[in-house]
């Protein structure tokens, strides 16, 4: 289990493992650090945001939403059975939306995952979480010793497009991921997103209609999916 100290009092006293009850008042007298981690060197700070995901349950209303009432155009889908950073076997789709700046927000849709809440479904912890990006692979390699000599758990994926390193704050639990671009062209991909938001519906539409599974329907056309482009 990793030990976290608290200076208290002025700066300049050692640090020692606290054992304070903190409260409005004693918070203000008692700063939370990291012991330092030797030898890596922290690669600097994250540049920016690059898309931040989560889960839904209606693509369809999800994309009049964000097209529609926040002018943020879809430009991007990614349709799969497997997590490419954990290796979890959720047939999603995932659709990005992009701001001004450039950055994304972005949603998945697997079927068979449960609404939160009120019940926590592995995929969500997967599905939802914050992306910073970086400049280079490089940086994000870094950042993967940086993270891991101060004891977290991480796990790198080589998306193609990009190129990401996946943690948990581990005070607050929110999934996060550092990652650098490296196909400039990852989120200006809007025909082929529409296409592929088409496929998906038109699988789920049919599925429903003749009676069938809809989980397994699609998680049988994003296999097919995945391995034709891997062909």
């Amino acid at each position: 289990m990793r030990r976290y100290y608290a200076q208290c009092g002025p700066p300049g006293l050692p640090y020692s493992t606290c054992c304070h009850t903190f409260n409005a008042t004693s918070i203000t007298a008692a700063k939370l650090i990291f012991p330092p981690a030797q030898p890596a060197v922290r690669p600097g700070i994250p540049s920016r945001h690059h898309h931040l995901a989560y889960s839904t349950h209606d693509t369809r209303a999800t994309i009049e939403f964000y097209t529609r009432v926040m002018g943020m155009p879809l430009v991007g889908a990614v349709i799969d059975d497997r997590i490419p950073s954990t290796k979890d076997a959720y047939t999603y789709l995932h659709t990005f939306f992009r701001m001004e700046n450039g950055a994304c927000l972005a949603f998945f849709e697997s079927p068979g995952v449960p609404k939160m809440p009120p019940i926590e479904h592995r995929a969500h912890r997967i599905f939802n979480h914050l992306a910073l990006e970086v400049p280079t692979r490089d940086d994000v390699d870094r950042w993967y010793d940086w993270l891991t000599a101060n004891g977290l758990e991480v796990l790198r994926a080589d998306h193609g497009m990009i190129y990401s390193v996946y943690f948990f704050d581990p005070v607050n639990n929110i999934r996060l991921e550092l990652t650098a671009t490296i196909d400039p062209t990852w989120n200006d991909r809007g025909e082929q997103a529409f296409k592929a938001v088409e496929q998906w519906f038109d699988v789920q539409d049919r599925a429903k209609a003749e009676g069938r599974d809809v989980e397994v329907a699609l998680g049988e056309f994003a296999q097919m999916r995945r391995n034709r482009m891997k062909s």
